[in-house]
């Protein structure tokens, strides 16, 4: 008989690999990156509030409520965070794209001594100046056929800074339980990007085929709604350290399927670079975590 540890590590492996399809599957999605995110913080967090309602999970209204004003700040970085990750891939390579965005966590690092007046160690600073060397590895300035599309990067590490934002702004959330939280922040981002959506776009031209509307559905329901049921459950079964470490399936997988299934451009520059970004970061988070253990 499997064990629930054994079932919560394959749901969360499951889960990052379906996560490292974002970038292909946005690809197929010709649609405004704002739409593209409004659809799916709108379905996703509708399917979430569905299953927690089938599961009976109860929503402590009170307790969002007292945190309005975070969720909300938290909830429009969502959003501003996915579109100008979906930017990122309509700009430059999935594989730069991701490894741009992976620069979060060493935001968090660099900005968590300021905000949550934590110390800045060695590791930390190791780890920022690392992540620096890998991304004008990344970038590929020093490669003969030119590098990484600069406005896409520049994109990447905007969303980077907005996921930062999330998951510092999740740090101060108290007792709320993931669902709570991903559920409230994934309806209000749906509601602070639908009017933007309608300012900047003109929705009655847009149109999609059968399979685009397969592609949007496969993204918002499966990815977003129920492979998060998954990432959700698998979280509280699991120490922080293997939760660290399989995080980082996501990234990896995202750079294979952009050289192998895209048939992107990545060289061993642009692959040291990655390693420089994430294996660092990796290392700190599996750190911090066995610490607070």
């Amino acid at each position: 008989m499997i064990s629930s540890s054994a079932k919560a590590r394959f749901s969360l492996i499951f889960s990052m690999l379906v996560f490292a399809a974002v970038g292909p599957i946005v690809r197929h999605i010709p649609l405004p990156e704002s739409v593209i995110a409004f659809c799916r913080a709108l379905l996703g967090g509708f399917f979430l509030f569905f299953f927690a309602c089938v599961k009976k999970e109860k929503l402590r209204w009170k307790n969002l409520w007292e945190r309005k004003y975070r969720l909300f700040c938290c909830g429009l970085a969502m959003g501003l965070n996915w579109i100008f990750l979906f930017k990122a891939f309509a700009s430059t390579s999935v594989a730069v794209a991701v490894i741009c965005y992976y620069l979060a966590p060493i935001l968090v690092l660099f900005f968590s001594p300021f905000v949550f007046d934590e110390g800045l160690t060695k590791g930390k600073v190791l780890s920022v100046l690392l992540a620096f060397c890998g991304m004008i590895l990344v970038s590929g300035i020093f490669e003969k056929a030119g590098g990484a599309n600069v406005q896409g990067m520049l994109y990447g590490l905007l969303a980077a800074f907005f996921y930062a934002c999330v998951m510092m702004i999740n740090k101060t959330l108290g007792d709320l339980t993931p669902y709570e939280s991903t559920i409230v922040e994934l309806i209000l981002a749906a509601l602070i990007l639908f009017p933007y959506v309608l300012w900047t776009e003109d929705v009655s031209h847009l149109m999609l085929t059968g399979s685009e509307w397969g592609y949007l559905l496969f993204l918002s329901l499966f990815v977003t709604g129920f492979t998060y049921v998954l990432f959700f459950g698998a979280l509280p079964k699991l120490e922080a350290a293997a939760i660290a470490l399989y995080t980082y399936i996501d990234p990896i997988v995202a750079v294979l399927l952009s050289r192998f299934l895209l048939h992107e451009r990545f060289t061993p520059a642009m692959l040291l670079g990655a390693v420089l970004i994430l294996l660092p970061t990796a290392v700190e988070e599996i750190r911090s975590a066995v610490n607070e253990k």
